[in-house]
């Protein structure tokens, strides 16, 4: 493993020089739209794509851009968890979930090792040097040049290389992620290359797809399309933590419930709905306090838009709730829901 230092030191540099290297041989490419630079779109399409992900452990490190080698030991809301193996991870989720409404804190024991968006492993011996690791993933993010992980390309793929006279020298066969991102990062200002398609690859999208791509701008094409639902899904997870939020701040009422044009809201007038921090909700008559409590649960999710699910038991009037909503507005004091199974049903909680 490497010298901290020195990585962050690299990979600041190869962020810099990325951008910066533009060059007269760009303007050539019209000649030969299928030969690329170092310095292409294309290039950094394919370097961005085939980077190492780190992101599948964000919810105990916090940083995108790299992953951590376990076995590590962290404290998480004041509980101390070894993480011996991937397997391990549910009990942090687990710690994490327990309640909806607090600060949650992941405290990672150094020293620890971690692998960067470049496939390098390097050893985190301290909070300020785990601080330079997330600085260098901010300005790759701040500068979109992070990892695309909403596509994943069907390997074995073969590059075409070229003279600067666009002259074929000869074709390389890569493998792996690993092998295309280090031959795309290592490659020269006086190279050329093309990608020889068609290739596949998996794309996640509103749903996950394989593809096939038979030109530069087509990746460029399914690359935008793919961001731009991985921007909408983390609005809409923003959005279901802000309605998390609403709705275990407050207490509520059924100002709505609409099916087929007819409003039984009054079946609901004497209840009130109040949803805890630990995703159970009960549902209380303030009119005649001898009235069981209706107890349920509820959770709130999202994709490219948010859903809160309600379930609950043992009262038929609230039958008519056990749905999965999707929200369509919300304010500080009124949350607007649709049936995502019958979209004549439409409920309305507003704040007492």
């Amino acid at each position: 493993m490497k010298n901290l230092k020195l990585i962050t030191a690299l990979c600041l540099l190869a962020i810099f020089s990325f951008t910066s290297c533009q060059d007269e041989i760009d303007n050539e490419n019209g000649d030969n739209p299928n030969t690329n630079t170092a310095n292409s779109q294309t290039a950094s399409n394919l370097e961005r794509a085939s980077a190492y992900d780190g992101s599948f452990d964000d919810f105990l490190d916090g940083v995108s851009c790299s992953s951590i080698i376990l076995p590590v030991t962290a404290t998480v809301n004041g509980t101390q968890v070894s993480i011996i193996s991937q397997s391990d991870y549910q009990q942090v989720i687990d710690i994490l979930a327990q309640f909806n409404n607090d600060n949650d804190t992941v405290v990672l024991q150094f020293p620890f090792a971690v692998t960067l968006s470049n496939y390098t492993e390097v050893v985190i011996a301290s909070q300020s040097d785990y601080d330079e690791i997330m600085n260098v993933c901010e300005t790759l993010e701040d500068t979109g040049e992070d990892a695309i992980s909403c596509i994943d390309f069907n390997f074995p793929i073969t590059i075409l290389t070229y003279s600067l006279d666009f002259e074929q020298t000869g074709s390389v066969v890569v493998e792996t992620e690993q092998q295309l991102y280090t031959y795309i990062n290592s490659m020269g200002d006086d190279q050329l290359f093309s990608v020889n398609y068609p290739i596949t690859a998996t794309v996640e999208g509103d749903t996950s797809q394989t593809i096939s791509i038979n030109s530069d701008a087509q990746l460029q094409a399914e690359i935008s399309d793919c961001l731009g639902i991985e921007s909408i899904e983390e609005q809409a997870q923003n959005d279901a933590d802000e309605v998390e939020m609403i709705l275990v701040d407050g207490v509520f009422e059924v100002q709505s419930i609409i099916e087929a044009g007819v409003d039984t809201a009054v079946d609901f007038a004497e209840f009130t709905i109040d949803f805890a921090n630990d995703l159970s909700v009960v549902a209380q008559n303030v009119v005649n306090t001898t009235i069981q409590d209706v107890q349920g649960t509820y959770e709130v999710t999202s994709q490219t838009e948010v859903y809160v699910n309600l379930t609950f038991s043992n009262n038929t009037t609230f039958n008519i709730l056990n749905q999965n909503w999707v929200v369509t507005n919300y304010s500080s004091t009124s949350i607007s829901l649709q049936s995502t199974t019958n979209a004549a049903l439409t409920l309305v909680l507003t704040q007492i």
